[in-house]
């Protein structure tokens, strides 16, 4: 790769993988980076848009892309998806969640599954359906699957408080919230890691903001960019990353600007924080991350499956044989694990990675980026 001169302007209005400015932008990374560095994107959407359109092989060698734990379904718990396969295999209840949930695999079997045994197990495309099945069917218990980022939280708090000022008695939520900040501390504070900088994701970002990020890239010396979900949203996060990383930066810097404002979103961080609290959370193949998640604040515990149906105290190891943990914290590439794409497919899942839409092992097998041998038996980053 080579070229020079600065990156064109890509203005709100633009196609956003318009070939010649993605060319543009590739000639001004090339231009910028004179050494190696490592940039951990933590979004599983941004991660299908890299391997989709190539992105990580058209960069220049120097600069490394490396997929962080930016799926919230692959980083739920084993634990949480056999409470959630326990209270559907229950005959008065009713499990609602999103379909990327269905086939992520727990311990004795998934959702799909306990549906096919003759549990009730409903797709929803909003916790809010499941608010109207618990209206509509006062005779069964409506239990929500919550999970994800902060981007999901607005809309799971909701759910909840619709339901308490409906006086439904029959509704509750299965939560397993994480927070990506957290995510990144526990990475930058793992000796092993060699991640040089990160690309935030925007979602999540217009819903918290960037102030969260601020102490971060301080404390850490790490550059921090906000960026979209598009082909030039990512090269554009890049170049602004290398740009930093040349000149010794290390700062939050928001390339998404089209939706992302430094406060977030005064509505949706009020609902939050009414709603919720701030907990320890247990991420799949991770570990725990001390105040990495949400659960239900006090006031609403009535609304708590775990504690109503007492299933909280249900706890299980992560298999051995799957390595997405790795591939979760950057240190191995999905197509560098021995089981990718041999005993590991979308249709007999080892992990998460390989079952949702946002799982870097699912992108890698749709996009054909077949299976190699990793650089050392820890893998690489």
């Amino acid at each position: 790769m080579a070229g020079h001169g600065r990156a064109p302007t890509v203005t709100a209005t633009a196609e956003f993988d318009d070939p010649q400015l993605a060319a543009g932008l590739l000639a001004a990374i090339d231009h910028a980076a004179t050494q190696p560095w490592s940039i951990m994107e933590v979004c599983g959407g941004q991660t299908h848009t890299i391997v989709r359109h190539g992105i990580d092989q058209l960069l220049p060698e120097r600069i490394r892309l490396v997929h962080g734990p930016g799926c919230p379904v692959c980083v739920t718990p084993v634990a949480t998806i056999d409470r959630a396969v326990a209270l559907a295999r229950r005959p008065e209840i009713t499990l609602c969640t999103f379909g990327d949930m269905v086939r992520v695999p727990g311990s004795d079997g998934d959702l799909a599954r306990a549906r096919a045994e003759g549990g009730d197990v409903r797709v929803v495309y909003s916790p809010l359906d499941a608010v109207a099945v618990a209206e509509a069917e006062p005779h069964r218990q409506v239990v929500f699957l919550a999970v994800g980022f902060e981007t999901t939280a607005p809309a799971n708090a909701t759910a909840v408080d619709r339901a308490h000022r409906l006086g439904l008695a029959n509704f509750s939520l299965l939560v397993s919230h994480v927070l990506v900040p957290p995510a990144i501390e526990a990475i930058m504070a793992d000796p092993a890691s060699r991640v040089d900088a990160f690309l935030a994701a925007g979602h999540v970002c217009t819903v918290m903001g960037t102030a969260q990020y601020q102490p971060l890239a301080a404390r850490h010396g790490v550059p921090i960019v906000v960026t979209g979900f598009e082909p030039l949203d990512l090269l554009k996060g890049v170049l602004a990353t290398v740009r930093q990383l040349e000149s010794g930066e290390a700062r939050v810097e928001n390339q998404y600007p089209r939706a992302v404002v430094r406060e977030g979103n005064p509505a949706a961080l009020r609902v939050i924080e009414d709603v919720f609290a701030v907990t320890d959370r247990s991420w799949r193949g991770v570990g725990e991350i001390p105040k990495s998640g949400y659960a239900l604040a006090p006031k609403y515990s009535r609304f708590d499956a775990e504690s109503v149906f007492d299933v909280g105290g249900l706890e299980v190891d992560e298999p051995e044989e799957c390595r997405s943990g790795l591939v979760l914290q950057g240190r191995l590439r999905p197509n560098e694990c021995p089981e990718f794409g041999t005993r590991c497919t979308p249709e007999h899942p080892l992990g998460a990675t390989m079952v949702s839409t946002e799982g870097a092992c699912a992108a890698y097998f749709h996009y054909g980026r077949g299976r190699r041998e990793s650089a050392d038996a820890g893998g690489t980053t």
